[in-house]
């Protein structure tokens, strides 16, 4: 069951409340003698980290077919884990839009009850090309917005723009089959 895949899923998780708590405890007595671009430095880092193991533990599990039932839980809950750290720590921090942050979440957890459903139902549906876009921009966005680097809040936007219409797509071929 612990494959790889498996515990590179799992290394994610274990990252997720890392980066939150670079992102939000800034006043801790541990940081008291950082500069808080540091402190971005770092979580931006873990949050890169993080999301290359996304990459490597579903590259590795099609490849060498290690895909498991456990597997198939914990990705997508490493994955929800990691954008909700990211999301809701840039919101706090006044880098990300609430409106914006809310719409993404809401998506997100729309179609994982989706998901749920459909998988009840014996049905699955498929990650679309949409879907898997839709990540990289809020992964880039993450990033951009974690550095405060230039035209962060505009990707922010794009990627709700991608969240909202691949959260179509699901429901369209939801309702499709």
């Amino acid at each position: 069951m612990l494959n790889l895949p498996n515990i590179l899923a799992l290394f994610r998780i274990a990252l997720a409340p890392l980066m939150l708590w670079f992102l939000l405890d800034r006043d801790n007595f541990i940081f008291s003698s950082w500069h808080t671009s540091w402190l971005d430095y770092f979580a931006g880092l873990i949050f890169v980290i993080a999301s290359v193991t996304d990459f490597f533990d579903g590259y590795i599990a099609r490849k060498w077919n290690q895909m498991t039932k456990l597997g198939a839980i914990i990705d997508p809950l490493a994955d929800k884990m990691l954008m909700l750290a990211g999301f809701l720590g840039l919101m706090m921090i006044d880098r990300a839009s609430a409106w914006a942050v809310f719409l993404i979440l809401s998506r997100e957890f729309f179609i994982t009850g989706l998901r749920v459903v459909a998988a009840d139902e014996g049905r699955n549906v498929a990650a679309t090309m949409a879907g898997k876009i839709k990540t990289v921009v809020q992964m880039i966005a993450i990033g951009f917005l974690i550095m405060n680097w230039p035209f962060a809040t505009q990707l922010l936007w794009l990627a709700v723009i991608l969240t909202l219409y691949s959260g179509y797509e699901y429901l369209r071929d939801y309702y499709k089959d």
